[in-house]
């Protein structure tokens, strides 16, 4: 089978090496398409591939219908919103992602932008401590989780709302369970965003949700650039310029953003799981996920069932 690694943002050389390990020692071909720049190169390089591997690349119905005799794509995190899932189900395309690989790196990520913005970005400025803040976590998988453990840590009162997770799970994990997103950010002084990019979450983070906060509130996004309703939540910092938002996913609207100056900072690109750690794991999960389903037709991580 041939397997084609397309990524405009490149794998880590270790990961590569590990992808083609795996890859050869399967007996497949591999193919890899590294750093492209139009999209005509991916639909090209795709036209015979049996199985793809992606990271935040768009796969969209176009690519399905380049890819002639495409049975498998992978992509090496948990974020599959690039991907259109649901026209892959149509042409018999096996989706899957490697949730849990690239947890930690995000974690830290966002327990780093936290830090970042109560000590106001170390301008030399006094902050404030995380001991003992109400922290909430705004969904409850496996980048949350590590979030929670990190700001226990910490010695943080964490909070979560999740409402696909039940929330004896969130309890047994030694968080507080509340009942309602809006709930989550009137109790706590700090929110932390997990949400997928879905119909229902587009722009459900707005002037009111956060308007919710209690003075000195802190949002940070760990999640997706379009869970935001920019204009409504910038229009909310400029009145209440007590708020904070510090972001893993740069804003269309970051140049109005940075005029709040120390209460707002994005990241240059989404670097959650930019680790050499995560970037090998999930690329080797990647492939071994590959072979396991062209071996035994294994797909316990398809996500368009």
């Amino acid at each position: 089978m041939k397997i084609l690694v397309a990524t405009e943002k490149p794998f880590a050389s270790a990961a590569v090496e590990g992808i083609k390990e795996e890859v050869k020692a399967a007996g497949h071909e591999l193919v890899m398409l590294e750093k492209y720049t139009e999209k005509e190169q991916l639909l090209n390089a795709v036209a015979d591939a049996d199985a793809m591997i992606v990271r935040s690349d768009k796969i969209t119905a176009e690519v399905f219908d380049a890819a002639k005799q495409l049975k498998v794509v992978v992509r090496a995190g948990a974020g599959i919103d690039a991907i259109d899932t649901a026209y892959a189900k149509q042409k018999g395309v096996v989706v899957e992602n490697t949730p849990g690989q690239n947890s930690n790196a995000a974690a830290e990520l966002t327990f780093a932008l936290m830090l970042y913005a109560v000590r106001n970005q170390f301008n030399g400025k006094s902050g404030i401590e995380l001991k003992g803040k109400k922290f909430g976590l705004l969904a409850f998988g496996n980048v949350a989780r590590n979030v929670a453990r990190m700001a226990k840590g910490f010695e943080m009162d964490v909070y979560a709302f999740d409402e696909y997770c039940p929330k004896d799970s969130i309890e047994a994990a030694g968080v507080h369970a509340v009942s309602s997103r809006d709930e989550l950010f009137k109790t706590c002084d700090i929110v932390s965003l997990h949400i997928p990019a879905t119909p229902e979450t587009v722009k459900s983070i707005n002037y009111d949700v956060m308007n919710l906060m209690a003075k000195g509130g802190i949002l940070v996004n760990a999640a997706r650039k379009e869970v935001i309703d920019e204009e409504s939540l910038l229009k909310l910092m400029n009145e209440r310029e007590d708020l904070k938002y510090f972001t893993d996913v740069k804003p269309d609207l970051d140049e109005e953003f940075k005029k709040l100056e120390v209460r707002y900072f994005t990241t240059p690109k989404k670097m959650g799981a930019q680790t050499a750690e995560a970037n090998v794991n999930a690329g080797i999960a990647a492939a071994k996920q590959i072979n396991a389903y062209f071996k035994d037709g294994d797909t316990k991580f398809q996500v368009n069932k």
